[in-house]
């Protein structure tokens, strides 16, 4: 517990459960200013209520489906009703759907890219510019170590997180010179309910119990770098590693894939 972030405001999307709450919660007990965004108002209003006590602050919950650029747009008119300025932008919120590409629902494709990608992208876009006209603030986008790692049955996930990523790498050179900073999160396997939709059977989760993360221990690392430079956090250990040689050694990066990292 500390005030390190007391008087900065923090926006984050997919604020009603796993990663994106525990950013919220873990912000509020540095003291920050929270505003939440999700489609799930009610859930946003009882984690707002928490924040309040942890941060002694204010905490704004704000009905956002970022499927819908109308919403986009009008939930960023109303945070700009509620905050001075944004600090930071934290985009956590996405979805996805493990299943053999020949046989999916490309719908579920298109759903993917309109709430992974061009949603964030529409986000950045309108807190960016608030942003630049501050001349500062940071922008944390979640893109996935399977947009790094290829595994199956994760076609269009992984073209999703991979497009987050590189987007990500062009916005950190665009807005460099005028004191933004751009930072992406690329987390492996977190035990959230983002599983009920892309594992509805159960059987990855099962299979990859050792690579799971905590979204707690995941907030802690993404708030610790706040305001930093840093531009990528990798998470965990030890599939940052396997990224790392898969682009190194694709060859040998593929077998271990297949072999380990392919278990849907």
């Amino acid at each position: 517990m500390s005030d390190s972030l007391r008087n900065k405001v923090v926006v984050i999307t997919g604020a009603s459960s796993g990663i994106g709450r525990s950013i919220a919660l873990e912000s509020a007990s540095r003291g920050a200013t929270v505003v939440l965004l999700a489609r799930r108002l009610d859930k946003l209003e009882e984690i707002a209520a928490e924040a309040r006590e942890l941060s002694a602050s204010a905490a704004f919950a704000v009905k956002a489906d970022l499927s819908l650029a109308s919403d986009i747009e009008a939930a960023f008119a109303e945070v700009k009703e509620k905050v001075k300025r944004i600090d930071y932008l934290v985009n956590a919120a996405g979805f996805g759907k493990f299943e053999e590409f020949m046989e999916a629902d490309m719908q579920d494709a298109t759903e993917m890219f309109q709430v992974d990608v061009l949603g964030l992208m529409y986000m950045t876009r309108l807190f960016g510019r608030l942003m630049l006209d501050q001349g500062s603030g940071q922008i944390i986008n979640f893109g996935s170590m399977a947009g790094k790692v290829p595994t199956t049955k994760s076609a269009a996930y992984s073209a999703a997180k991979a497009a987050v990523i590189q987007f990500s790498n062009v916005l950190r050179l665009e807005l460099k010179p005028f004191g933004v900073k751009v930072m992406t999160v690329n987390p492996g396997p977190v035990y959230t309910n983002f599983f009920n939709i892309a594992d509805a059977s159960g059987q990855y989760v099962k299979n990859v119990q050792a690579f799971m993360l905590d979204p707690d221990d995941v907030a802690w690392e993404v708030v610790h770098y706040f305001g930093s430079n840093k531009r990528e956090l990798n998470l965990p250990v030890s599939l940052a590693a396997l990224a790392k040689l898969y682009n190194l050694f694709p060859g040998i990066g593929d077998k271990l894939s297949l072999e380990f990292a392919s278990r849907k």
